[in-house]
């Protein structure tokens, strides 16, 4: 769903050439999400250029040697800005993809976050993603398969930068029914979305120009599709946890204006063994035990949860480990979201677990669904 992002309606706008030749999907040509999708590994780490909006997330917590612990997250957006075209009809120098990045460290022991953006039009050497396997990139930013199976997550910016070695520990979990999952009532507001909830890292940080060698582990979201919120929709809360029973846990709860949850918000639950339960809308609930306001943006934002997901007795205490966590993109996205580096303590199926996760929240600044062209 982690960007689990939003896309301004405005930077689409401003990007797309109307599309000549009418399309079965959207006006201006691009596939929409729905059932049926049959997932292919490592095809869909790939870009899917089909669907106007595509993002690859990746959060995660680290350790060094001497104990100091850092969270990170880096992501890659990809935005359509003129349709599908016919093979032949362009070349690799022409605006078809706009590509954004994020990257953002929390140095926990330091009590400091930092973040950073890009935004370029994709070009063979400037950014882009390749079609088949993983290989997307921003400038210097990147995620890229390696032949041995392992992924190489790269991301250096000012004082700041992470190196990772990433191993797939659990195969990938797809989120949702038959293929998609359902953001809003109605044909293709959907996408199609999986996750990895466990990856091993092992790696370098630099943080405020200290470099280390940590350990870790991290999760990747990979989601692609066509369709904008709903006007009803004001914004999303997301929630990612990594237990250590081996099991992970997702939510998402789709925000209505009237502040009530959409039907739509679902989530998943990873079993050890990587089978996926899904979850609809009235098996789990997010309870906020206080707020914090941002002195940046002014929003004010939940903080501290109480997750419950009744049949499968899971009970959960959620904490923040660092309040200002927050992003605002004025240079890539446009858009304000806090997402940050969370633990959690409680129990499942009767048994105590401790986490680590990650959670973020849109459109606590303004509405999303006044602004977006994509969802998480």
């Amino acid at each position: 769903m982690r960007a689990r992002i939003v896309l301004l309606a405005a930077i689409v706008a401003s990007l797309t050439a109307s599309s000549a030749a009418a399309q079965p999907t959207t006006p201006d040509g691009y596939r929409l999400a729905v059932p049926g999708w049959v997932f292919e590994f490592p095809r869909d780490h790939g870009t899917h250029d089909e669907f106007r909006t595509e993002w690859w997330y990746f959060t995660g917590h680290l350790r060094s040697a001497a104990g100091r612990r850092y969270g990170f997250e880096v992501t890659f957006f990809r935005v359509g800005a003129a349709g599908p075209q016919a093979a032949g009809e362009a070349t690799a120098w022409d605006l078809r993809n706009v590509s954004l990045a994020h990257f953002a460290i929390t140095d926990v022991g330091g009590r400091r976050f930092r973040y950073y953006e890009k935004l370029n039009r994709s070009t063979p050497f400037l950014a882009g993603a390749k079609a088949g396997f993983l290989h997307v990139f921003n400038e210097g930013w990147s995620a890229t398969a390696a032949a041995d199976g392992s992924w190489r997550l790269l991301a250096r910016e000012g004082a700041d930068a992470i190196d990772l070695r990433l191993r797939l520990e659990k195969p990938p979990a797809i989120h949702g029914r038959d293929g998609i999952s359902v953001k809003a009532a109605g044909e293709g507001n959907a996408s199609h979305y999986y996750s990895i909830t466990r990856l091993s890292a092992e790696g370098t940080v630099d943080a405020g120009g200290r470099r280390e060698t940590v350990r870790g582990q991290a999760w990747m979201d990979h989601e692609f599709g066509s369709a904008m919120l709903r006007e009803h929709q004001s914004g999303w809360d997301w929630f990612s946890f990594q237990f250590d029973n081996d099991t992970e846990l997702m939510l998402y709860v789709i925000r209505r204006s009237d502040g009530t949850a959409d039907v739509t918000s679902s989530g998943s639950i990873v079993l050890a063994d990587g089978r996926v339960i899904h979850l609809e809308r009235g098996d789990f609930s997010v309870a906020p035990r206080g707020r914090w306001k941002s002195a940046k943006s002014g929003a004010t934002y939940p903080m501290g949860w109480r997750v419950r997901v009744p049949k499968f007795d899971i009970e959960l205490d959620v904490r923040e480990l660092m309040k200002d966590q927050e992003l605002v993109t004025t240079k890539s996205t446009q858009v304000t979201y806090w997402e940050g580096s969370v633990d959690a303590t409680g129990r499942s199926g009767g048994t105590l677990v401790r986490g680590e996760g990650y959670v973020e929240m849109t459109g606590y600044d303004k509405p999303i669904s006044d602004r977006a062209a994509g969802s998480r």
